[in-house]
């Protein structure tokens, strides 16, 4: 049986602190133990080499002789930071050089992966020579060649000479605020008896979630890629990442910026796995504060990036606002960013012309083709902006644009359907002049509610299937690609549209595929794959086809962690801080879940099982008093609460007030 897992770690911008309860969920929690993480194993040894294992069991030296001969060590995870070594050369000619890698594929004694830069011959970022004459004793990485993210770690003999090594350790630079890694505050945990291969099981009990990624994406504010890049060979990432720190970037190894995009996955991830959004909140401020006042464009991408041209990723910085104060009711930052935000809105909403459509003019994107003019990913885009700012502009009681805001998108959503919908497929199309109907517009338009029947979203959910292949969707938009980022928002799309069983079988290919083969780094998640599984993601759309280039440890493709709380275990806040909520677990051929999340009002957690073969089930709900929600339950039957016969609505939902319940349906 495979066991979905996700864990949860403890908030600091929540007033509540507690610890998730103790269960049998705790095995899969694969957070470091501490800040100060060594190798678990040696991974190979080449040339002359002695006491490779005395790496391991920190009992001893290892030596290495001759010029070329080189040990690669192996932390078993995705780990980031400065690296500590007992360094004890036989001569003041002995010379040692280390190079890093989160693929296991380019382990080598010349080069690392790449992060600075991308280069066809794959060696742009070369390797670090420790300085000469090497001094004996304890040796430190230098702040400024920080590695974000790296499993595999090669020492390398530059020299004749013997040099031994012992006391390896790195000590870990992400989420830098935490004390403890492993604090986890929150869970889910479910079984699935969909697979019975007890090889599959191992594979997975080897496996943190994917709130690991994210973890690892939560950085300090001054530990940025160098911009303009430093000349290869060589890396620098102390560059200043935003207005304050700790902040969320896309990527551990690379690009180590803010990217808005990014945000839209990996902050809900951040909520349901580490409820840790001081850094979102410096993220967004920093896109903020980089506004143009004169036109109100946001950059596509934080400092010291800071690239400009991207209406998409201007709407995802307005998305990410509201997504950010759903979770934390942050009003007073709201506040502060306010204005900047309606000229933001603004921006887009003066592209749109007597078409009744917004002419998307800011090209760049997530790397698809295409997406310019009258474009049906830019416009799903803006219809999502206008729905969430007249919510936002609602709790700062300004009514007047909350309804303008409203008014507008109720109008582009009219429009949008006249212009994109194809009957003959099924399916939205990219623009008025193709037939292509692509991932991301079409995931978008069932999330967001652009899509105007179930039976229209249910379309569009079995239209998405003829891209897949064995191991995820390829892209139309962009081809010979599978885009984890993309695919997150289509696995919501095919949970909103009723089909469970299908969003559970997109999650085992494509992000079994990614945790398991043995091309990653098995412990966070993959940027992107091509069509046959290899690392050469977007190698021909600006990635100078350098599959060492690929990050494996990118919160955009962490789709899962929040779509199993939100949608298997059926939990989410429907108003900032989760003052209300909705519960609405989807089975999704499974027989129980259970899990729970934190916000500044407490505890919400949820525990569904099936009672035998006849459709019965029990629920057991936790949230906060003062608090009220909905239940819309899966089965139908007698429905009790609290021991009480209970009455369905009108709506088929049920209304609850915080505090403990049990519910129990027989049918």
């Amino acid at each position: 049986m495979l066991i979905l897992i996700l864990l949860v770690v403890t908030s600091l911008l929540s007033s509540s602190s507690g610890l998730a309860p103790a269960g049998p969920w705790d095995p899969f929690n694969y957070a470091p133990q501490s800040r100060t993480v060594r190798p678990r194993s040696v991974r190979e040894t080449v040339g002359s080499v002695r006491g490779a294992q005395n790496l391991v069991s920190q009992k001893g030296e290892a030596t290495l002789s001759g010029n070329g001969s080189w040990l690669t060590v192996d932390f078993g995870i995705e780990v980031g930071g400065l690296v500590t070594l007992n360094i004890h050369p036989s001569s003041k000619s002995s010379g040692l050089a280390l190079s890093f890698t989160e693929s296991p594929m380019f382990i080598s004694p010349v080069t690392s992966d790449d992060s600075t830069n991308s280069a066809i011959n794959q060696s742009y970022d070369g390797i670090l020579h420790v300085a000469q004459p090497l001094a004996d004793g304890l040796w430190t990485q230098p702040a400024s060649t920080l590695r974000g993210g790296f499993r595999f770690m090669t020492l390398v003999s530059t020299s004749n000479d013997a040099v031994a090594i012992s006391n390896i350790s790195c000590s870990i630079s992400f989420m830098p605020h935490v004390e403890d890694l492993r604090a986890y505050s929150g869970y889910f945990y479910a079984k699935d008896p969909a697979f019975h291969d007890c090889d599959f099981l191992t594979k997975v009990r080897q496996n943190p979630s994917s709130a690991y990624t994210v973890q690892t994406n939560t950085v300090p504010v001054n530990t940025g890629r160098q911009v303009p890049f430093v000349r290869s060979p060589g890396w620098q990432n102390n560059a200043t990442l935003g207005v304050a720190g700790p902040i969320i970037v896309d990527g551990a190894k690379r690009d180590r910026a803010v990217w808005p995009g990014d945000m839209g996955v990996a902050v809900p991830t951040q909520f349901v796995s580490t409820n840790d959004l001081i850094p979102t909140r410096n993220a967004l401020s920093t896109l903020f504060s980089e506004i143009n006042p004169s036109t109100g464009a946001l950059p596509e991408s934080g400092p010291p990036l800071s690239q400009l041209g991207s209406d998409t990723y201007h709407a995802w910085t307005l998305i990410g606002t509201y997504n950010y104060f759903l979770f934390t009711g942050d009003t007073q930052w709201l506040q502060t960013i306010w204005s900047n935000y309606t000229k933001a809105v603004a921006f887009l909403e003066g592209k749109v012309d007597d078409t009744g459509l917004m002419n998307v003019t800011g090209l760049r994107d997530w790397a698809r083709l295409g997406g310019g003019g009258y474009n049906s990913e830019g416009n799903a885009l803006l219809y999502r902006v206008l729905v969430t700012s007249s919510e936002l502009a609602g709790y700062l009681n300004q009514t007047g644009l909350s309804a303008a805001w409203s008014q507008n998108a109720t109008a582009l959503k009219t429009r949008f359907n006249d212009a994109f919908w194809l009957p003959s497929a099924g399916m939205y199309r990219d623009n008025q002049t193709t037939t292509l109907c692509p991932q991301d517009a079409n995931s978008m338009a069932v999330l967001f509610g652009l899509t105007t029947s179930q039976e229209q979203a249910a379309s569009i959910s079995e239209g998405l299937t003829q891209n897949w292949n064995d191991l995820g969707p390829v892209c139309p938009e962009l081809p010979d690609t599978i885009s984890p980022f993309i695919s997150s928002l289509e696995l919501q799309a095919h949970f909103i549209s009723g089909n469970d069983v299908r969003a559970m079988d997109l999650m085992r290919k494509e992000w079994g595929y990614m945790l398991y083969t043995n091309l990653s780094v098995q412990s966070t998640l993959l940027e992107g794959f091509t069509a046959n599984g290899s690392l050469g993601y977007r190698s021909y759309r600006g990635y100078s086809y350098d599959a060492s280039y690929t990050s494996h440890a990118h919160g955009w493709s962490s789709g899962p962690t929040s779509a199993l709380t939100f949608y298997v275990l059926g939990l989410t806040i429907t108003s900032p801080q989760g003052r209300t909520w909705s519960f609405d677990p989807h089975l999704s051929g499974l027989t129980a879940a259970e899990g729970g999340f934190e916000t500044p009002l407490g505890w919400f957690g949820a525990k569904w099982e099936l009672l035998g073969s006849k459709g019965g089930l029990k629920v057991q709900l936790d949230t906060p008093p003062g608090t009220s929600g909905s239940l819309k339950l899966p089965v139908f039957g007698k429905v009790t609460i609290d021991g009480r016969s209970a009455q369905l609505d009108i709506d088929g939902t049920l209304r609850l007030r915080g505090g403990r319940h049990s519910v129990v349906v027989v049918p």
